[in-house]
């Protein structure tokens, strides 16, 4: 960036002024044809409570008495200065006004604006305060010029870093609310006189990036007067110089070295500024047609306005105040018909540049704004229609052409009792308004009870069609007054529907129409199809109660090979557990020999092995697998109440002493197997690590009251027995003790067995001590729940898509991380239900859901989930199932997405389903006809394939509106996901959940700090 230089004009005493000494602080004034208005900007500084100050005014070339005006004010208070020149602008007056500036700190004031009396009191303080250069700031006000006064403009906070993102993007201050340094603006060369506007804007950008600090007085301390052809009425000029603005912003920030993809740099991007300006501009100017389009010429790229619709929302708002000089938003009502032109015009621009389904919903916003302050207002703008009715006057109301969107404001003898937004189908007649009162607000009760035939007739035949019931509650014992009660009221409510006035086409029959038209085309019934034969087998049931331990094993049992013995995580551990036996053994034997495929093994490393178990039925499998090894013997055993054969070279007990009741009868159960070692016998034994053993470390999180840990410390303070040789895995231990006295127990650290099987991974927890699952559902409720939002988990993607790829591996972490924090997973199904009771939620809950139903789902995150025993939903876009995902074209290459059968197989694994509409288009960009299409006809594709009810739905770019959860509701859907950033509460829309996105272009520290743990282990 070129420096510039201020260069000040002659000196004071060739300028022929009056001088001030050591002033505190020096107002720099441009002046141009200000005779009117000079009286009160000076008379303002007349009346501070601190009068050692100095004003320097320059008359910028004016036409009028404002030299003559200056004269006077001059020559009765030597604390003003004065200075002609020609007309040079604003900016040049004021870097010459600086030039003669004597006091160290500056602030620029226009010469129709004026201060409160305690501005110099209040600002010097802060502005003076330490040795860093220092810029003090304070609200505003604007006057109209008719003398009203528009509302307190308060500026953000501006300490530290945040000077530099806000000023990159907007200027935050209005220009005479600052006092700041002179040395530091003299040094940055003042004020860029190539700016017509924006130029304390640049000024303040240069200063914060300059390393000035920024701090922020209380108080509303600075007014504005609006005046009738100020720059800021010339939005061409405003647009191009902040473009100017933008770019210098963007450049100070890469010289900064500033990541340009850190979360600031959303906010900061000059695009986004640029379009800001342009915003605001159009509405302070209601420009519309050819002059917008001439404004939007002006961007060098014009953004996709989608997530920033709150943000432009809130601009455009102050803009058509500030245009249109009204103090609340609530007054732009009256003026509706001035501004809609221009306002829907601006709106259409957005959607044409931005995710269609983004000028709606700033539509919606801003018709929220303004109706909200004053709900007695009905007006219409765009697709939305406002309504306030009084229960006690209902009359039809008509539909204004092209509104789909109703926001009814509804009043009891004019209180307001709540409000209803919803589609809008047709015209709303006066049963349509009593039903939308009984089904959507709690104000049924506020109905009065018409005094007519029709409704006492009404009422007599609902009494008489529930005389059954009230007879039923007559009989019952308790609760008869409540029951009664509620039936009355039932009875009520729809007597005042089928009483209500009725009259021609109205909402409810368009809407009935629209239905209709679906349901003829769904008429099939909900029946499975299925693309591949079912699959054999499944996951062992739950086993009833049994009474005796033999008893529990024999039902253990009645599936074989319950524990998957064959799995390289079991042959592994055998193999393991075989080296550790010496040779020249004679006599064996084997505890728990469940079905006999250890015992086969060990046949050939021992002379004679005695294998046994407590289950007849494994006895008779190991029998019949050992058949023809002579040196094995079988029996049924419970060592842990028998006496065990004696005198035994080697004895291998594994995975089975965490099964027996408590320490205590462990402690005799391990004496009796030392007994029954020969002096220089070996005992053998491998067990899993368990994180109620061992809760500092990777283990296993089963029921069992203890693990290795305590069988080795156990064992290990038997006299008879010493540890002699250990190998030590990751998930288990096995060791040797020798019934002898030996050498230092040596130790080998070895692998276990990859990869594992779900229903052995899926309950382990890895890493360091967490929170036990059981323990959390005992001691802790929640009143809010993290529905976790993923897309693809997978390597490789478009770089422009990082952020919705997750790799494997921190996928993998993720779960693990939830796993060992005591987090379980529910459904959609059931989170709607447990919203739906109010109550707290016990234990820590998770929601994980999927968009997009992507291939990598089956092949790479449905795996991760199932070894860490979470269930998920996915959201499918019924229309491109065993497609593509073309939504993605213009970001890189497409990937894959799941076929049916591939749906199905997963739902049969225990995967929940839901619809992600049918197309993959943004809801807000579908007409209420289309919407209610899409949703219904997705939701009926999903029920054929999957043979059961389907009550949940993800919205495409989670694009929301006023409609979409009524029209989903009439769809049939129960719970509706939005991307809303926030954990989900009862208090929530249950048709627009929130959802917390996991990105794929954040460390992995996030995730811990996006579940509310920031410093847990995680990794």
């Amino acid at each position: 960036m070129p420096e510039r230089r201020l260069v000040c004009p002659s000196p004071l005493e060739d300028a022929g002024m009056v001088t001030a000494s050591k002033p505190d602080i020096s107002f720099l004034i441009p002046a141009y044809n200000a005779a009117e208005t000079l009286v009160d900007c000076l008379g303002s500084l007349q009346k501070q409570s601190v009068s050692n100050w100095q004003a320097v005014v320059v008359d910028d070339g004016s036409k009028d008495d404002t030299w003559e005006v200056l004269e006077g004010f001059a020559k009765a208070d030597s604390r003003i200065l004065i200075h002609r020149q020609p007309n040079a602008g604003a900016s040049a007056a004021r870097n010459a006004a600086a030039g003669f500036a004597t006091a160290p700190l500056l602030c620029m004031l226009d010469a129709d604006d004026w201060l409160d009396p305690v501005f110099i009191q209040s600002m010097l303080p802060v502005a003076a305060d330490g040795q860093q250069p220092i810029i003090a700031y304070c609200s505003h006000r604007r006057v109209t010029p008719d003398g009203r006064m528009l509302g307190v403009e308060i500026p953000p906070d501006l300490a530290g870093d945040r000077a530099k993102r806000e000023f990159s993007s907007f200027c935050a201050l209005a220009i005479h609310t600052v006092v700041f340094p002179r040395d530091p603006f003299i040094r940055l060369g003042g004020l860029d006189v190539e700016l017509q506007t924006c130029e304390e804007w640049d000024l303040w950008l240069r200063m914060a990036f300059a390393g000035v600090s920024f701090r922020q007085v209380e108080g509303c301390l600075a007014f504005y007067r609006m005046k009738t052809g100020s720059l800021s009425g010339d939005p061409l000029k405003m647009l191009r110089d902040a473009v100017r603005v933008t770019r210098r912003a963007q450049a100070l920030r890469l010289k900064e070295g500033l990541s340009p993809d850190d979360e600031d740099a959303r906010w900061t991007a000059p695009a986004l500024g640029q379009l800001r300006m342009l915003a605001w501009a159009a509405s302070v100017n209601l420009c519309s047609g050819d002059e917008l389009a001439a404004l939007a010429e002006l961007l060098p790229k014009f953004p996709n306005a989608s997530g920033y619709e709150n943000f432009l929302a809130e601009v455009i708002l102050h803009g058509l105040q500030i245009g249109l000089k009204v103090a609340r938003p609530a007054d732009l009502v009256d003026l509706l018909e001035r501004w809609k032109p221009a306002f829907l015009d601006l709106v259409q621009l957005l959607e044409r540049h931005s995710l269609p389904g983004t000028g709606r919903r700033v539509e919606e916003l801003v018709v929220w704004s303004i109706s909200a302050p004053d709900m007695s207002r009905s007006f219409a703008l765009g697709h939305l229609q406002v309504a306030a009715i009084d229960i006690d006057k209902l009359a039809w109301i008509t539909k204004v052409d092209g509104a789909d969107t109703l926001l009814l404001h509804v009043f009891a003898r004019g209180l307001y009792i709540g409000s209803h937004v919803g589609p809008l189908w047709g015209d709303l007649s006066v049963r349509a308004q009593v039903r939308l009162i009984i089904d959507e607000l709690p104000a049924e009760d506020r109905l009065p009870t018409p005094l007519t035939f029709s409704y006492a007739r009404s009422w007599t035949a609902g009494a008489v069609r529930n005389m059954r019931a009230f007879g039923k509650i007559v009989r019952q014992r308790s609760g008869r007054r409540r029951q009664i009660k509620h039936l009355f009221k039932r009875v009520h409510l729809t007597a005042l529907v089928e009483t209500a006035a009725r009259g021609r086409e109205n909402n409810d029959a368009c809407l009935l129409e629209t239905e209709s038209d679906y349901q003829q085309r769904l008429a099939t019934p909900v029946v499975a199809r299925t693309d591949e034969p079912p699959e054999v087998g499944g996951e062992q049931s739950a086993l009833p109660e049994a009474t005796t331990k033999k008893e529990y094993w024999e039902r253990f049992f009645e599936r074989p090979d319950p524990w998957n013995y064959v799995s390289i995580y079991e042959q592994v551990k055998y193999e393991q557990t075989l080296s550790l036996i010496p040779d020249g053994v004679e006599k064996a034997l084997e505890l728990a020999c469940a079905e006999g495929l250890f015992t086969a093994k060990l046949a050939q490393k021992v002379g004679f092995v005695m294998a046994a178990d407590i289950s007849s039925r494994a006895v008779e499998r190991a029998a019949e697998r050992c058949r023809d090894l002579p040196n094995v013997e079988l029996r049924v055993l419970d060592f842990v109440e028998s006496e065990l054969p004696p005198e035994q070279d080697l004895i291998v007990c594994s995975e089975v002493l965490y099964f027996i009741d408590d320490e205590a009868s462990l402690e005799l159960v391990c004496r009796k197997i030392a007994a029954a070692l020969k002096p220089g016998g070996y005992l053998i034994t491998a067990h899993a690590h368990l994180r109620r053993d061992e809760p500092g470390r990777t283990g296993f999180d089963w029921n069992n009251p203890f693990g290795m840990g305590t069988i080795k410390k156990v064992l290990s303070n038997l006299p008879d027995l010493m540890l002699e040789e250990t190998i030590e895995a990751e998930l288990y231990a096995i060791h040797r003790f020798a019934k002898r006295n030996t050498a230092t127990p040596v130790v080998h650290i070895e692998p276990h067995g990859v990869p594992l099987d779900a229903n052995v991974a899926k309950y382990i927890i890895w890493g360091p001590a967490g929170v036990d699952r059981e323990a959390a559902w005992t001691n802790e409720v929640v009143t809010s729940v993290p529905v976790l939002m993923y897309h693809r988990i997978a390597l490789d993607g478009p770089d422009s898509l990082r952020r919705f790829r997750v790799t494997p591996d921190t996928f993998r972490k993720q779960m693990q991380f939830l796993r060992r924090q005591g987090y379980y997973a529910l459904t959609a199904e059931s989170l709607t239900s447990l919203l739906r009771e109010n109550k707290p939620i016990q234990g820590r809950p998770v929601v994980l859901t999927f968009d997009d139903a992507y291939l990598d789902f089956l092949t790479d995150a449905f795996p991760i989930l199932a070894e860490n025993g979470f269930s998920a939903d996915v959201f499918v876009v019924t229309d491109k199932v065993g497609g593509r995902s073309d939504w993605d074209a213009g970001y890189g290459n497409t990937a894959p997405l799941m076929s049916w059968a591939d749906i199905q197989s997963l739902h049969r694994q225990g995967i929940r389903f839901g619809s992600h509409l049918a197309s993959h288009r943004p809801a807000s960009s579908l007409d209420n006809a289309t919407l209610l299409g899409e949703a219904v006809l997705s939701r009926d594709a999903l029920e054929s394939r999957l043979g059961e009810a389907v009550s949940s739905i993800a919205l495409p770019f989670g694009s929301t509106d006023f409609r979409v959860p009524g029209i989903l509701a009439q769809a049939g859907y129960e719970t509706g996901f939005s991307t809303k950033p926030q954990r989900t509460s009862s208090s929530d829309n249950p048709l627009s959940l929130p959802r917390l996105e996991v990105r794929g272009d954040l460390p992995l520290r996030a995730f811990a700090e996006l579940m509310g743990q920031p410093d847990a282990f995680i990794g």
